[in-house]
């Protein structure tokens, strides 16, 4: 006869299970209900015959004018790039330095004075969005004008400083976790056999974490990509192609041209849609490319990490 008691466990033991198994499904379920909710909004404008739209037009054209009257314009080219080019510019400016901190941090910094450092940098990734928002168009505008010497601070190098520092905080969090997972005899074997601590860190740990870093930079693409209310209020937030003038030629100052992002487009103009509209859908559309854009990266991560573990 099983007691009371054991059977009070079993009874736990199987809650708490099936509890799990549902946690997992539900995350699911939530992630196809998202995707099928976008698609199901976004998708009929692909198929509908009276109207402007095309995704010939859609994909390679630059003329955003869904609101017009006479002609409706529905190029998300621009926007693309615009996507493309702050994220980018944030990664070049981010990687660096959150390398950087991620191995001071694990192999340089001790005591109080690490674990301070290190509350500092996971505090910023609880700064509200609006609120970097509001330091790129109150700080960093000012700044670029000043130092640069353009006429507009709302630019592209505005909303990839905004979002660089929005990715630091995941980015040194993920790296320095990988590189405390190497473990300590790696560190002992390259000190035992003579090399400094750089040519340890540089030689040994980066090669033994990269899984782990390649990881925490597409974390960042994602959080850059993904990133709405700063991009929104730091970019300038016009259609434009930075990289070329009116005239056909190559705009060497391209960092400091307003752009648009595709996220920023959708919070600007989705509150001034009726539903059903063919804007409405467009918009829907966008997401539809972003949903896409983020699988992309995280399938390019998969294969990447794979293809260096079949390397080991």
């Amino acid at each position: 006869m099983i007691s009371r008691r054991r059977r009070y466990e079993i009874l736990s033991e199987r809650s708490i299970e099936t509890l799990i198994y549902l946690c997992g499904i539900s995350a699911i379920i939530f992630v196809f209900g998202i995707c099928f909710f976008v698609f199901r909004e976004g998708l009929p404008l692909v198929f509908k015959e009276d109207t402007n739209f095309s995704l010939g037009k859609f994909f390679f054209s630059t003329e955003w004018f869904p609101t017009s009257m006479a002609n409706k314009r529905y190029g998300a080219l621009a926007l693309i790039v615009g996507t493309l080019t702050v994220t980018i510019l944030a990664m070049v400016i981010a990687v660096p330095f959150a390398l950087g901190a991620t191995v001071f941090l694990s192999e340089f910094c001790g005591g109080k004075f690490r674990e301070t450092l290190k509350i500092v940098i996971e505090l910023l990734a609880a700064i509200p969005s609006i609120v970097w928002g509001f330091i790129g168009l109150t700080v960093i505008n000012p700044l670029i004008i000043q130092v640069f010497h353009v006429p507009v601070g709302l630019n592209a190098l505005n909303g990839a400083v905004i979002l660089a520092l929005m990715a630091m905080p995941i980015m040194v969090s993920i790296g320095e976790d990988a590189l405390k997972a190497v473990p300590d005899s790696y560190r002992e074997a390259a000190l035992a056999l003579g090399a400094t601590r750089w040519q340890m860190v540089f030689r040994v740990l980066l090669p033994a974490a990269k899984n782990g870093l390649l990881a925490a930079v597409l974390l960042g693409v994602g959080r850059a990509v993904g990133e709405t209310m700063g991009v929104l209020m730091a970019t300038g937030h016009a259609v434009n192609i930075p990289f070329f003038r009116d005239d056909g030629s190559f705009n060497w100052g391209w960092m400091f041209e307003s752009v648009r992002t595709l996220t920023a487009t959708i919070a600007a103009e989705l509150g001034e849609t009726s539903q059903g509209s063919d804007h409405y859908r467009v918009l829907f559309l966008i997401g539809v490319l972003l949903l896409s854009i983020t699988f992309v990266i995280n399938l390019t991560a998969d294969l990447v990490v794979k293809g260096i573990r079949k390397q080991k």
